[in-house]
């Protein structure tokens, strides 16, 4: 196992995520690489801030196009769990993994037990879980080699699969949005472009037809399009959605869909869905709020699974778990009050919160 310092990705060691003038920065208090040749495993786990707590994310199996993607890739996601983690106001902090490979033709009992190995090996800095290409079944597996590992299988004490739980806080966000668009917080008769329907598209899908929206779907894989079709007949299946004529665009996929030349041409009148990172960059979210569109800050509407993370960790009851789910409405509630009354993006207010609360723990930390 090597721990490397890359200058290019700002890491660090320390436990403090804040720079000399107290705003929160880039630098990772860890990154590990692991390249275990006997099993293939080429994997990289980023801490980013165990400041609330020890580290929690989950485990994305991707086939990434080179090493450099994936690093910039875990650096982004860990960041966001760091900022999701406070923003539930959960006592955890942010990490992330991501194993290279396509999990169909790569992934194998001896490869994940290599994985859990490495997990381990952090001493529980770090407690991970399922993402893209990992399943609860993948983390019984990693389970046999680390106790660090949340969101196992029913059978092997887990609380499973957390596309459900995910689904539902996307669901609660988009509700909450639609109080602040409309004035009340209904779905029902409102058109929905749900992008990208894997794991928890397809759950969304669902939800959001029990809820008397109509759905637009769009997803590249023949095999994604099919399944959410077999599931939910009254699906409609698009080429895309981004531009569609819909009163919510949910990105669902893979992060970066929402750039400064793609906020110019949605329609919807809010952006809100489960995919990490959906903003390019900042001035995407300048783009949104000039045109009056309500973007929900993904790392909010996504928490789901990690409050489920979180639930089984501490072995709570799962109606509470689900009514912590539910809950996100009232954040994202306050998080769009806080951008109205101050004119800031809801971006911005949702930083300024995740921003205070971290810093009441690092002050709390400090004193003697």
């Amino acid at each position: 196992m090597t721990s490397l310092s890359l200058a290019k990705a700002a890491v660090h060691d320390g436990p403090s995520i804040f720079g000399s003038s107290g705003e929160p920065s880039d630098a990772h208090e860890r990154v590990v690489f692991r390249h275990d040749h006997a099993t293939g495993l080429k994997a990289i786990v980023a801490i980013h801030s165990t400041v609330l707590g020890r580290a929690l994310g989950g485990t994305r199996f991707y086939p990434y196009g080179d090493e450099h993607e994936a690093l910039a890739d875990v650096l982004r996601l860990s960041r966001g769990m760091t900022y999701k983690a406070a923003a539930a106001g959960l006592p955890y902090g942010g990490g992330k993994a991501v194993i290279i490979g396509d999990p169909a033709t790569t992934k194998t009992p001896e490869l994940l037990q290599a994985y859990g190995s490495l997990v381990e090996s952090l001493g529980g800095d770090y407690v991970t879980g399922g993402d893209v290409g990992t399943t609860a079944d993948d983390l019984d597996i990693i389970g046999t080699t680390t106790s660090y590992v949340a969101t196992r299988t029913a059978a092997a004490g887990g609380t499973g699969d957390t596309a459900p739980l995910t689904a539902l806080g996307v669901l609660h966000s988009m509700r909450a949005a639609a109080m602040h668009a409309w004035g009340e917080p209904s779905l029902s008769g409102r058109r929905v472009g749900v992008e990208g329907l894997g794991k928890v598209g397809r759950r969304l899908v669902g939800l959001l037809l029990d809820e008397g929206a109509t759905v637009i779907g769009c997803d590249p894989s023949p095999e994604a399009r099919a399944l959410a079709r077999g599931l939910h007949p009254k699906l409609a299946l698009a080429e895309r959605v981004i531009d569609e004529e819909v009163d919510i665009y949910g990105p669902c996929a893979m992060g970066g869909t929402v750039t400064s030349a793609s906020a110019e041409v949605i329609r919807a009148r809010i952006v809100c869905g489960a995919a990490n990172n959906q903003l390019l960059d900042a001035p995407a979210g300048d783009v949104l709020q000039s045109r009056g569109i309500i973007w929900v800050p993904d790392y909010v509407a996504n928490a789901g699974g990690l409050v489920q993370g979180v639930g089984e960790l501490e072995g709570r009851p799962t109606d509470d778990v689900q009514r912590d789910v539910e809950a996100i409405f009232d954040t994202v509630d306050q998080i769009l009050r806080v951008s109205s009354d101050q004119s800031i993006t809801p971006g911005s207010a949702a930083d300024r919160v995740v921003r205070a609360r971290i810093a009441a723990a690092t002050s709390s930390a400090d004193r003697p």
